[in-house]
């Protein structure tokens, strides 16, 4: 089983901020692939389905940003499923520019919360992950204000591509091509900037 988790905030009051760019990204997969994200279990919005041949779980934790590994940590528990092949974390990156997405294999937490949460309680920062850019904090502006803040108009259009670029990169990745996609998708952006 290979579950992608999107990370993010429960309650309306969240919906479409920068912290939730994960959820986002779960839901068009989910419309992609037609899996309803309905059930609720391991303290998650969960929904089962197939992406590449591949059974998958996609899941939205309930749990807020920062406790975010106790939804993960039940999931790989109960599916037995291994962090380092088959689990796939995506959630919003302040270092990106908005609506750029970069794949990982491994890393740090980089200071996101829901990272360090993963990490702490799967003992393991070995497993993919996709950033999708939310663009960087305005020097003046406090951090949680920043990533709990809406998008522009403008900003949104850029998300949108973000999140189908980021859905068509798991994609790539479910079936075993993160080379591939890290190919395709982190060398993209790089391409654009020099043009």
């Amino acid at each position: 089983m290979f579950i992608i988790v999107g990370l993010g905030n429960p309650e309306s009051e969240y919906k479409g901020t920068r912290h939730n760019a994960g959820f986002e990204v779960i839901d068009v997969l989910a419309e992609k692939y037609n899996i309803s994200v309905d059930i609720r279990k391991h303290r998650a919005f969960i929904g089962k389905g197939m992406i590449g041949g591949r059974s998958v779980i996609l899941a939205k934790p309930q749990t807020f940003m920062n406790l975010s590994g106790e939804s993960v940590r039940s999931l790989l528990d109960f599916y037995k499923a291994d962090p380092e092949t088959e689990l796939l974390i995506i959630y919003d990156d302040i270092s990106l520019d908005v609506g750029q997405i970069r794949i990982r294999a491994k890393g740090s937490a980089g200071g996101h919360n829901g990272i360090k949460s993963i990490i702490t309680h799967i003992g393991t920062q070995v497993f993919p992950r996709i950033k999708v850019g939310v663009g960087e904090k305005p020097g003046n502006y406090d951090l949680a204000d920043y990533v709990l803040g809406h998008f522009s108009k403008a900003e949104k259009e850029k998300m949108e591509e973000g999140y189908h670029a980021a859905a068509d990169a798991a994609g790539m990745i479910v079936p075993g091509n993160i080379g591939a996609a890290m190919n395709e998708y982190n060398r993209k952006k790089k391409e654009e900037k020099e043009t």
